[in-house]
């Protein structure tokens, strides 16, 4: 993989300071990467597949076009066997209006969007919601907006992907967007931000009261 992370670089036209600002790594770390001297980060990977629109497939493998054909979207990368919509009509909810995730899970048919998202191209996803918070920043931003398809079996979880999480905080309920990774503590994952600000955290399984897996993100751009 490492080796390829060069041939992105010069594909796109990026000298090796513009794509390491772009990583949120130094430029001696990624020359490391391009010589394979150091291994590419689930976070990096991620930034290049979902910013970049790099071929997942060919990341991993070199099989395949470099780039994924479709770049309307920053879309976290889909898993090959999934059928995608030609059109499809995502409600946009407010998660303070349902009073958290698990309400929104359990009983989304009471609750109205207050909008929908017309997306081209994009495997089924349940709904939407804005992100709040920086803890996945420069890749999300407060006031972005993420897809989601809802997991009913934390078994189904693929590591290394993006979710949308509720867990439990001392009875309260804690809204996040992370990576989740495995931990080799029976019964807790780790919780990865793309923020490097933020420490990764392990949680026990038990605590994770909702989840969905991030599908596709859409970042709000406004001009003055």
């Amino acid at each position: 993989m490492e080796g390829r992370v060069k041939l992105i670089r010069k594909t796109l036209g990026m000298t090796q300071e513009q794509l390491a600002q772009r990583l949120g790594v130094g430029k001696t770390a990624l020359s490391m990467i391009e010589t394979g001297k150091a291994r590419l980060s689930t976070r990096n990977r991620n930034i290049l597949v979902q910013e970049l629109n790099v071929n997942p497939e060919w990341l991993e493998s070199g099989r395949g076009e470099m780039f994924n054909a479709d770049p309307s979207l920053s879309a976290s990368y889909a898993h090959g066997s999934e059928m995608k919509m030609p059109l499809q009509s995502v409600p946009l909810y407010s998660i303070e209006a349902t009073a958290g995730l698990v309400p929104l899970f359990e009983q989304r048919e009471q609750y109205i969007p207050v909008n929908y998202i017309h997306i081209p191209n994009l495997p089924k996803c349940d709904g939407a919601v804005y992100v709040a918070g920086d803890s996945m920043y420069p890749l999300l931003k407060s006031g972005d907006i993420v897809l989601y398809k809802q997991l009913h079996d934390l078994n189904d979880i693929f590591w290394g992907d993006m979710y949308l999480l509720s867990l439990d905080m001392e009875g309260e309920e804690y809204v996040t967007v992370k990576y989740i990774q495995r931990s080799e503590r029976e019964g807790y994952v780790r919780l990865v931000s793309q923020n490097q600000h933020h420490a990764d955290k392990e949680v026990a399984l038990s605590r994770i009261r909702a989840i969905a897996l991030i599908k596709a993100s859409i970042r709000m751009n406004t001009m003055r």
